[in-house]
């Protein structure tokens, strides 16, 4: 029912083309893993449109500011779904690293270039050949999505504060705004035994509470999800947890389009 949902959904609004999601978060959450996971369920088959990283590491993999297509039908009837995901460099640790909190706060209002490169120590100015001065509806952002580790201990400060900042300003400009939660199988052996115990899972359940707690979003707004990482073939239970969390994107998102 969800895939067909999504699968049939095309923007009202004629000057918009693409429902646009913009995926934020800590280094290393499973941003890139999760377009990756979506393409997947998307086309029935294994596909990597999105370069992730397999290794660890406290450094972004995404390094450019990036627009996400997924590919409908073949041949000549080939086509793109109207929802494009945007990929970020991670947030990270301190001052001068990582994605600058004011360049994910630019690219909400459509004024960051498809392919610039982020500099964690200058964030972008309007005399950077990589802003974009005249931003088409297309280009602005019309959900806001965090993503985060259920198998990392807790955020740093710094990362929260920068997290609170950008959340901030999307309520300034009306967005919605949603998280999920990777790595669930890694963070709870009931979890990994069978997914369909996510819910029943305490500690995962005390993960997000303390998650919604620490960065203001609601807990019914918070999607547990598994992203396709060593599996060589589709499994249903990780289609049916990211085909949940993909349908809300969607309703979220035409609930903005409608409204401006």
């Amino acid at each position: 029912m969800n895939l067909k949902y999504v699968q049939k959904y095309k923007p009202e609004q004629d000057d918009i083309r693409y429902l646009r999601v913009l995926l934020y978060g800590p280094v290393g959450a499973g941003k890139s893993s999760f377009i990756n996971s979506v393409s997947n369920v998307l086309r029935g088959r294994m596909t990597i449109p999105a370069l992730a990283s397999a290794t660890m590491t406290d450094k972004s993999f995404t390094k450019k500011y990036e627009t996400h297509k997924f590919i409908k039908g073949r041949g000549s009837t080939k086509t793109f779904y109207p929802l494009v995901y945007n990929d970020i460099m991670g947030l990270e640790d301190g001052t001068n690293r990582g994605v600058h909190a004011d360049d994910i706060k630019l690219a909400l209002r459509g004024r960051v270039k498809e392919g610039h490169k982020f500099n964690p120590v200058a964030p972008l100015t309007q005399d950077d050949p990589g802003y974009n001065p005249s931003p088409s509806a297309d280009d602005k952002v019309h959900v806001l999505v965090c993503v985060m580790s259920a198998n990392t201990p807790q955020m740093n400060l710094s990362v929260l504060e920068k997290m609170k900042s950008i959340r901030e300003a999307a309520s300034d400009l009306g967005i919605p705004q949603m998280a999920m939660m990777t790595h669930i199988d890694e963070a709870c052996g009931e979890t990994e035994r069978d997914l369909r115990n996510v819910y029943k899972s305490k500690y995962l359940r005390k993960k997000m509470k303390d998650f919604s707690a620490a960065v203001g979003i609601p807990m019914n707004c918070i999607f547990p999800v598994k992203n396709y990482s060593e599996e060589i073939d589709l499994n249903d239970d990780v289609d049916a947890l990211i085909l949940s969390a993909l349908r809300k994107m969607v309703d979220f998102g035409d609930d903005f389009i409608e409204r401006i």
